[in-house]
């Protein structure tokens, strides 16, 4: 047994004995109904950790440990993690119907909502239980069990201490956070692979919030349901990943469809997977998924937390999020380091980098425990965000246009000019009309050609009105909707004396 226990010991790093460590001088010195949050990066080891936890404290304090998961998948992970440290344990699922107070075992294992359940019944006794492990603490589905447990110490455990319900902070449920190792540390020491990260501007005017804080499935379906955006992320895709194994992640199981259509008619093998899916359906396209070195599989929601595939090598967010947890929880996924995968690339078509900073970059922890709120509603908003974009004509669009040699445009500069002299800065948009006015008239052999053409220089047009609306302090939706109409009319009145004059 000694021999066993010294090689089980082997397996935790120096930073996870450091905060093993840590973690029991909270347990020995802090009062027996003490609750402490533990902080660690997807990846880190954080099951590895407090499975090791479990095993000596059962053995050196000699109470019972129970762990609280919140998904049925995690429950058996756990308990396999756990059995792999030579922890014996009992799962409390939906089979376990009530559990005398003699039993022999020093550990258990329990989905929140079998386990809430039985304790509303009376059918199982945990008034035994010395310490409380709570994985994935970050969720509010585990609060309704706290009152059960007042009298043992708590350890919950999470990558983001940032609840998942703004109305129940974590920090009213625990005493205090202690933050483990941080991402950029455990890629400099070679335990996380290092992030590649490119970001497509994406406007999000029409995504809505709705009532959880995040944007609400159906405006993210439609707007990542579009064939603009749809083919910006097989562009993006084509640029920066073809040929390596890929996950998308999706808002909604329709974008998911679109995304799979999509690729199959792009002539790549792609597989889509949600939550409606059997068992037997998830196992066999994950086994595909695992084997198939260059496979793409698109997804919704279920892959965030409990799945665990090395592999990985590209992480596409086909999605905006205004959730910090969620937002790492993705990204997490791509993270894993083999002796062959050194990097990973992570795609972003939400503007979520812009939102949150970085997946490697410096998160002050203590702060966001401490003040949640403030933290939320310091959040970059999505219109300071894409007042930063700077739209460059793709390549495809600046061909049409090869008889002009002045596309370009500087609003602000032109604004200003404008204001200086004493104009109207509805001068501005004028000038703007005149030169798109002459790009079309310049590479069209007629009128109706040149409207045509006309259409193509859309996302341009929007981003000048974006500018203007910035310059002059009216950014509202439907100014903007207005102008861009306005606009329109304009120009294709324009582009009719073009060629009446000739």
């Amino acid at each position: 047994m000694k021999i066993m226990q010294e090689a089980l010991e082997k397996r935790l790093y120096d930073y996870q004995e450091k905060d093993l460590k840590n973690i029991f001088d909270h347990i020995h010195n802090a009062p027996s109904n003490y609750n402490l949050l533990y902080q660690l990066p997807t990846g880190g080891g954080k099951t590895v950790v407090f499975s090791e936890i479990v095993r000596r404290y059962i053995e050196k304090v000699g109470k019972k440990v129970i762990v609280l998961t919140h998904r049925i998948e995690l429950c058996k992970q756990t308990s396999d993690m756990l059995e792999e440290f030579g922890v014996r344990n009992k799962i409390i699922n939906s089979e376990v119907k009530e559990l005398s107070n003699n039993n022999d075992y020093m550990c258990f294992v329990a989905m929140v909502e079998t386990l809430n359940n039985r304790l509303n019944e009376e059918k199982i006794d945990v008034s035994n239980i010395g310490l409380t492990i709570i994985d994935e603490a970050h969720y509010n589905s585990f609060t309704k069990l706290f009152s059960y447990f007042k009298e043992s110490f708590v350890l919950g455990v999470t990558a983001t201490p940032l609840s998942s319900n703004i109305k129940l902070p974590m920090n009213k449920n625990y005493d205090e956070l202690l933050v483990g190792e941080s991402i950029t540390s455990l890629i400099e020491k070679g335990f996380l692979a290092k992030a590649n990260t490119y970001s497509y501007d994406v406007s999000l005017g029409q995504l809505q919030v709705g009532m959880t804080g995040d944007y609400t499935v159906k405006s993210s379906e439609d707007l990542y349901t579009n064939m603009s955006m749809q083919g910006k992320l097989l562009q993006a895709y084509e640029e920066k990943c073809k040929g390596k194994k890929t996950l998308i992640f999706n808002n909604g199981i329709n974008t998911s469809w679109f995304v799979y259509t999509t690729f199959k008619q792009a002539g790549y093998e792609i597989k889509h997977l949600d939550n409606t899916h059997n068992k037997q359906e998830r196992n066999d396209i994950l086994k595909w998924f695992r084997e198939k070195p260059n496979a793409i599989l698109t997804s919704v929601s279920i892959l965030t937390t409990g799945f665990d595939e090395p592999t990985v090598e590209n992480i596409i967010l086909n999605r905006a999020t205004k959730s910090l947890t969620l937002y790492f929880q993705m990204i997490g996924r791509g993270s894993r380091k083999l002796p062959n995968k050194n990097e990973f690339n992570i795609i972003d078509l939400g503007n979520n980098v812009a939102r949150f900073g970085p997946w490697e970059a410096p998160v002050d922890w203590q702060l966001i425990f401490k003040n949640p709120d403030y933290f939320l509603d310091n959040l970059v908003t999505d219109e300071e965000i894409e007042s930063y974009f700077k739209y460059e004509m793709p390549e495809e669009v600046r061909a049409k246009f090869k008889n002009s040699d002045d596309i370009d445009f500087d609003v602000r500069y032109q604004y200003n000019k404008a204001v200086n002299n004493g104009e109207k800065s509805k001068k501005v948009l004028d000038k703007s009309i005149e030169q798109h006015a002459r790009m079309c008239a310049e590479n069209a052999e007629d009128v109706f050609d040149a409207r045509i053409l006309s259409r193509e220089l859309k996302d341009d047009i929007q981003d000048r009105i974006k500018e203007y609306s910035t310059c002059i302090i009216n950014n509202t939706k439907n100014y903007k909707k207005w102008l861009f109409e306005d606009y329109n009319r304009k120009l294709r009145t324009r582009i009719n004396e073009y060629f009446r004059d000739v």
